[in-house]
């Protein structure tokens, strides 16, 4: 109660309630909670969480957060994948305030739909929405985006999903503020749109799309790819996508909350309305990367993107994905995001009453959904059982025929067993489906298997290009650890997401560098989209990048396993 009451006195709560209303100023723990505790990690005490309606609420808070010495959070869908969007649980030497953008959520279409300016608080879903009229669509088209994820926080974490011909989320044109080396807050518009002078103006006229189209600059030329495209064909002793790689870190892109970034303008792409998936089973990994080379290296287009599932995650998706997959495919993403939020809270209530856990919800679910039949296609589940790893591999309508007769081609070759088939659209859909509820599926395992595990260990992985033997083998010592291990991801540009959940008794924090090391011998890159969070040690050239885009330390210290929670030094 002594600490509700002195926060509540705080003169810089006294000042965000005279900005944007006691109502949006939250300070007792039970409201703040679901705000400071990631999905899947992370967690910490904070000062406030301020939910400002506008632009110019945002930068006044900003500035009374600055004048008041506190830790600034930029936060928009918090959906936790690494835990960056919140606390952690470090000793902070200052009270922290978390900033939830999600109020503001206009988007503006300019240069006839080419283009979006994004504000603080949209998502994807409402983005793909906004497009759908126009024939449109946004770069990130499933994924993070069925759990409310912002295009801000996409852009700030260089996500890239599983777009080969897309690449990282990415854009030059972005207004934030930032604290310079002298401490004073400072608005910088780069959006390419002429909006005045004065910071508070240009916010207010910003928010309300309150401009001339000769204010404007052009739109890039329009096409179904970005760069990206070429830069994924090189098959180079390299990783083609992460986070620390240079050519995808500017400003706000890749900037990891270290900005407060107040709208994004992106590039939209034709709507892709004919597709054709071919299902693609084999035994042989070496097999599978034959395949992958030679179709980058080919003169065809490139696919729309090739998800690879190996069998356990097949398994795991199966059993415990099977709420997430049935959700999404029969209510939409919509309802998926209120489910998810439905759930987080019910755990949240539960796990404060006695005899009950934090994962009564997760049970629930997991009982409910086990009732109903079985939900993947035969063709599907044949292929289960015949091949071990398994390639979702989309193009254009177009490409259908080339594609069917190079497949039939390469499957043909002596010594290789693969095969394949040209999925339906409902096929089409329940493979993709499956393979996004097999992001969620390792976390729902180690939910239902608390009493026996010790903690999830997960990774975001890029792989060098032209690496042979990309699939990971444990040794022995180390996979006697664990009780799951799920592979699986963007193929083409070999990023793979690997989770593990460690039995009980396993020391996690020295088993996952045991792990990172045999990563590090591979030359991989480590995050490879979904940025450091709190999951991840910050590389010197990082450290550096985050240091000149917050000099005074200003914006979610301690990001970062190794970096420092009070200065830079």
């Amino acid at each position: 109660m002594l600490g509700q009451s002195r926060q509540h006195t705080s003169p810089a709560i006294s000042a965000f309630v005279g900005i944007m209303g006691k109502r949006h100023v939250l300070t007792s723990a039970r409201a703040t909670e679901p705000y400071a505790k990631g999905n899947r990690f992370g967690g910490g005490r904070v000062l406030a969480v301020l939910k400002p309606g506008s632009l110019v609420d945002m930068w006044r808070a900003l500035q009374v957060c600055v004048d008041h010495d506190l830790i600034v959070i930029p936060q928009s869908a918090n959906t936790g994948l690494t835990g960056g969007s919140g606390p952690g649980d470090q000793d902070y030497d200052r009270e922290i305030v978390i900033i939830s953008t999600l109020r503001i959520n206009q988007i503006h279409l300019i240069n006839d739909a080419r283009e979006a300016v994004c504000l603080a608080g949209s998502t994807l879903y409402e983005l793909d929405d906004k497009l759908a009229p126009h024939e449109r669509e946004p770069h990130s088209v499933i994924g993070s985006s069925s759990i409310g994820a912002s295009v801000v926080g996409g852009i700030a974490n260089n996500s890239g999903g599983s777009q080969i011909r897309k690449g990282p989320a990415f854009t030059k044109n972005a207004i934030f503020a930032r604290v310079n080396e002298d401490g004073k807050v400072e608005l910088v518009n780069h959006l390419g749109i002429s909006l005045g002078d004065d910071p508070a103006h240009i916010l207010d006229r910003l928010q309300r799309g309150d401009w001339d189209p000769a204010d404007v600059t052009p739109a890039p030329e329009d096409t179904t790819e970005t760069e990206y495209g070429e830069h994924v064909r090189e098959i180079t002793n390299s990783p083609a996508r992460y986070n620390a790689n240079p050519k995808f870190l500017y400003e706000a892109s890749g900037s990891a909350g270290k900005l407060m970034v107040f709208a994004v303008r992106t590039r939209t792409f034709p709507q892709q309305k004919d597709s054709t998936t071919f299902y693609v089973g084999t035994n042989s990994p070496a097999e599978l990367e034959d395949l992958r080379r030679a179709i980058l290296t080919s003169d065809m287009p490139l696919p729309i993107s090739g998800e690879y599932m190996g069998r356990p995650s097949f398994d795991l998706a199966e059993k415990y994905g099977k709420d997430t997959f049935v959700s999404v495919k029969h209510a939409g993403s919509r309802e998926q995001i209120k489910l998810f939020a439905l759930k987080n809270w019910a755990n949240g209530v539960f796990a404060k009453l006695p005899f009950f856990g934090q994962t009564v919800a997760d049970s629930i679910a997991q009982g409910a959904f086990s009732l109903l039949p079985q939900q993947l296609p035969d063709r599907m589940l044949k292929y289960r059982d015949r091949f071990e790893h398994h390639l979702l591999l989309v193009v254009s309508g177009d490409q259908q025929q080339k594609t069917e007769e190079f497949l039939t081609t390469f499957f043909a070759e002596a010594g290789h067993d693969g095969d394949f088939f040209i999925a339906t659209a409902d096929e089409a859909q329940s493979a993709m489906l499956h393979r996004f509820g097999a992001a969620s599926a390792a976390t729902r395992y180690f939910n239902l298997n608390r009493d026996d595990s010790s903690d999830m260990i997960t990774f975001d992985v890029a792989l060098k290009r032209d690496d042979d033997d990309w699939l990971e083998v444990l040794p022995k010592e180390i996979s006697d650890q664990l009780h799951i291990s799920s592979y699986y991801g963007h193929f083409f540009c070999h990023v793979l997401h690997q989770d593990h959940v460690a039995k009980k008794g396993v020391d996690p924090v020295a088993l996952k560098k045991q792990m990172m090391a045999l990563l590090e011998e591979r030359g991989a890159a480590v995050p490879a989209e979904h940025n450091y969070g709190r999951l991840y040690h910050v590389p010197s050239e990082m450290e550096a990048h985050f240091k000149e885009l917050d000099p005074c330390n200003v914006f979610n210290p301690g990001v970062g396993e190794t970096s420092p929670h009070k200065n830079w030094a």
